[in-house]
């Protein structure tokens, strides 16, 4: 799928323009971008995260590092269209993202079933990930980085991108264990590179919408994240802004703004919630349930072989942990 890179590293301010300067921002960029080879497109993702959003309320406090997991497809996919598992991370204000590319169908066996072999690379991450389970000792301990020769980071003894990113996927769930899909997120994007420095990017995205419809192959319509008629602008560089950009954006009185599709999705979905007098635990049995309804999600960690997270009716807890190394129940 010609056009579309497996990794980045950025800086990516957000702006939310009214009708009158979107159309002057796009005039103004006409003579330093063009509009990509795909036009206008539609986007569609479901983010993962834990049965009680732990994910995106940890990246609504503004932390100075945060992460987040989805399944991307460009348009409303079949079975065997190719849909993207990306991890995006934020550091100091830098963006960085990885993915990979796999039919719809089998993005969904390893997100919402843990078929983490599926993953392309993943046999080649499996012997460095197993290696580094054991140095760390614990979910969640550093890393250890080499430094490669076009800048970016990657795990030592790393054996190429596909399994880089495959052992970055396996590891989230390893940190952030149960994963289940928790919302769709919607839109439609204009793209734009620039002509003179392609690594400058703008995209512009209107009809932004959530949705708790998670499966992308219905095309389900959403409720809307911004008022009619206005449009994000994400401008997407790996150093400075130029300085004409800044001034055109400035005296058309755009300003960045702090915008999270999906914090601001699951912000409107947790107040309708308290609304109604629920509580976070309901949300999470809603995500859980959700899950199965859409998917037939056990809610599991798939933490190892024989390991898994299941719901539980036990009086006080909601999951049981069962592995077959120990041969019991761990309640939470």
């Amino acid at each position: 799928m010609g056009g579309f890179q497996d990794t980045f590293q950025r800086k990516e301010i957000k702006y939310i323009l009214n009708a009158a300067q979107y159309q002057e921002m796009l005039r103004w960029l006409q003579p330093i971008a063009r509009v990509d080879s795909y036009g206008e497109t539609a986007i569609q993702n479901i983010y993962f995260d834990t049965p009680d959003f732990r994910l995106v309320r940890s990246s609504m406090e503004k932390p100075l590092y945060k992460e987040k997991l989805r399944l991307r497809t460009y348009g409303i996919p079949g079975d065997g269209s190719t849909a993207f598992i990306e991890i995006k991370k934020k550091y100091l204000g830098v963006v960085y993202k990885r993915r990979i590319g796999m039919p719809y169908e089998e993005a969904l066996q390893v997100l919402c079933h843990g078929e983490l072999e599926r993953l392309p690379g993943m046999g080649k991450a499996q012997r460095r990930l197993e290696q580094r389970i054991q140095e760390d000792g614990h979910a969640g301990a550093e890393r250890k980085h080499e430094r490669s020769r076009d800048g970016t980071e990657r795990p030592a003894g790393d054996r190429g991108p596909e399994g880089q990113i495959a052992e970055e996927i396996a590891w989230f769930f390893r940190v952030h264990r149960p994963l289940l899909p928790a919302m769709k997120i919607r839109y439609d994007r204009i793209a734009m590179a620039g002509i003179a420095d392609p690594s400058l990017r703008i995209t512009f995205d209107r009809n932004l919408q959530w949705s708790m419809h998670l499966d992308l192959r219905d095309g389900a319509e959403g409720e809307p994240l911004l008022q009619p008629q206005q449009v994000l602008m994400e401008v997407k560089i790996q150093g400075a802004m130029r300085p004409d950009m800044a001034r055109a954006l400035s005296e058309r009185g755009v300003f960045p703004a702090s915008f999270s599709k999906y914090g601001e999705g699951f912000a409107r979905y947790y107040k309708a919630a308290m609304q109604s007098r629920r509580t976070l635990s309901w949300l999470a049995e809603q995500t859980w349930r959700n899950a199965w309804d859409t998917f037939g999600c056990p809610a599991c960690e798939h933490d190892g072989p024989g390991e898994t997270w299941q719901r539980t009716d036990r009086p006080g807890n909601r999951w049981q942990h069962q592995t077959q190394n120990t041969g019991g129940l761990i309640y939470a």
